[in-house]
């Protein structure tokens, strides 16, 4: 379908036409008729299918045929500011020939850009797209007036809620009219919290779901396993041999991020680096920088996995395996849009595997795996199928492979230096044990002789661990002087080096010296 086809007015279509938007979508097929009816609406689809033209064209299509107002008729509840700020100039594009004026409302700003929104908010502004915590601000500050809201839009609703924003969202509805409101909701997946959200804001809302969470088939899907030591090193090898322009690589944390891009910095690459810590004019640069092509590799958190609407992206690399599925959906889908093809390649260490698999799982069939250059060094081996292990099973003759097979398979990815390789270190042997002693009265199972007889002193060369003097307890009397032998013979049995005194016997021991 065309959007000629659509009940567009003259203004919105030669914008289109000048945007060069000429077929619809699935989701702009769908939800464009159904919201020019004035039906609340919600909408799953995957990311990159346009749903941003869904919502904003029935506006701007009918605010475009009344008088310009001062007075906020329309707000966009967006998770990000880049999202926000990419939401505000679709807008500005779309509504090219209407007099309709707009503001992009978010965090991240200093004094003087929050001052700017304040004056801007109180001049009036028909269109506002705003995330949930600085508009919650704005409004608290009592000069808002949300009162004559007829459009309430909430774009990425999931990642919203993801973000903890459900408590501000309804704070916000709070302010809005609940009659003549007409409210759209957008969102890539359908969890139960959504369809909560769902039931408190909208009222007999039509459904409409594109290909729940499922990546577009122009994306070339791959995984490398690959040890944590070797994930850089790989990643080079694909720049050379695959493709090192308009890359997206995503790291899970922005300590990762910042590591990344200083390493492939050195490597004399053309690195952008996006992540929370950079404030918002460091984050507009740096994504103005990428959309001109002065910058051919960003590597970013996944504050960029959602709603940045860039259409030449060739490649992205997951430089660590997402947490869930939907998040692997998201990344990838920033390539192969606007029905473009695209190549998404997946680093998957050692311990993620098991994570990789469950994401396997989800999208219902096996990733394909690459082997990985001999220039590594590291012996490649591939993953086991989501069925939890037949494929491991049948290279094995039916058998099941047991913690041994597994460190089998650990030590030749990361094999472990040789003993002959590793520092020895020096070993002193604790002195030979001690004899022990025998109670009065038993004799040697050898010679049988009493070995209650005192031993002879120690010669010049005679070990030393052997010449410690036996008590003799010969002439010991019956209680008392047996007691002292036996105590001074359990001491010797206990110490490395015995203890040295001459030899007496316990009828000449005083009383003090015992």
């Amino acid at each position: 379908m065309t959007f000629e086809e659509l009940d567009l007015t003259d203004d919105v279509l030669d914008a289109l036409y000048d945007m060069n938007f000429q077929e619809c979508t699935p989701i702009q097929e769908q939800a464009i008729p159904a919201a020019l009816s004035g039906r609340d609406l919600i909408a799953v689809a995957q990311t990159g299918t346009g749903k941003t033209a869904a919502f904003l064209l029935p506006v701007i299509n009918e605010l475009g045929q009344r008088e310009p107002s001062e007075k906020v008729k329309c707000v966009v509840m967006t998770p990000t500011r880049e999202l926000a700020i990419q939401i505000d100039t679709a807008l500005e594009g779309f509504s090219y020939f209407l007099p309709i004026s707009s503001l992009a409302i978010y965090g991240g700003t200093d004094g003087a850009g929050f001052a700017q929104q304040q004056k801007a908010l109180k001049n009036g502004v028909e269109v506002i797209i705003a995330t949930p915590g600085r508009l919650l601000a704005h409004l608290q500050m009592g000069y808002v007036d949300l009162s004559e809201v007829e459009f309430f839009i909430l774009d990425e609703a999931d990642r919203m809620l993801d973000m903890g924003f459900y408590d501000d969202i309804m704070t916000i509805v709070s302010h809005l009219p609940k009659q003549g409101r007409r409210t759209m909701m957008f969102s890539a997946t359908m969890p139960p919290k959504i369809q909560k959200l769902a039931a408190g804001v909208l009222d007999n809302p039509v459904e409409i779901k594109i290909a729940v969470s499922r990546p577009t088939e122009k994306i070339d899907q791959s995984a490398y396993i690959v040890p944590e030591t070797s994930k850089t090193p790989l990643l080079c090898h694909l720049f050379e041999s695959v493709n090192s322009k308009r890359v997206i690589v995503f790291a899970s944390s922005k300590l990762k991020v910042k590591d990344l891009a200083r390493s492939l910095r050195r490597m004399k690459l053309s690195v952008g680096e996006m992540h929370s810590d950079l404030d918002q004019e460091k984050r507009d640069e740096v994504m103005r920088r990428f959309r001109s092509g002065a910058i051919d590799i960003l590597v970013a958190t996944d504050i960029v996995a959602r709603g940045i609407d860039i259409d030449d992206i060739s490649m992205v690399v997951n430089y660590d395996v997402p947490h869930d599925a939907e998040d692997y959906v998201h990344r990838i889908g920033r390539t192969a849009r606007a029905n473009a093809d695209g190549i998404a390649i997946t680093l998957v260490g050692e311990r993620d595997r098991r994570k990789f698999r469950e994401i396997e799982r989800f999208l219902g069939y096996a990733v394909r795996k690459g082997e990985l250059p001999e220039s590594l060094g590291v012996a490649a081996y591939t993953s086991a199928r989501p069925d939890g292990g037949a494929e491991r099973r049948e290279r094995n003759g039916g058998r099941r492979q047991g913690k041994g097979a597994a460190k089998t398979a650990r030590n030749a990815l990361c094999p472990r230096p040789k003993p002959s390789q590793s520092p020895r270190r020096k070993r002193h042997s604790p002195p030979p044990p001690l004899r022990r002693s025998r109670l009065p009265g038993k004799r040697n199972r050898k010679s049988g002789a009493s070995i209650a007889a005192a031993r002879a002193p120690r010669k010049r060369n005679e070990p030393r661990g052997h010449t410690a003097p036996i008590v003799n307890t010969s002439s010991c009397r019956p209680a008392q002087d047996l007691f002292v032998a036996d105590a001074i013979n359990r001491v010797r049995r206990f110490c490395y080096y015995p203890i040295t005194y001459e030899p007496k016997t316990c009828a000449s021991l005083t009383r003090a010296e015992s």
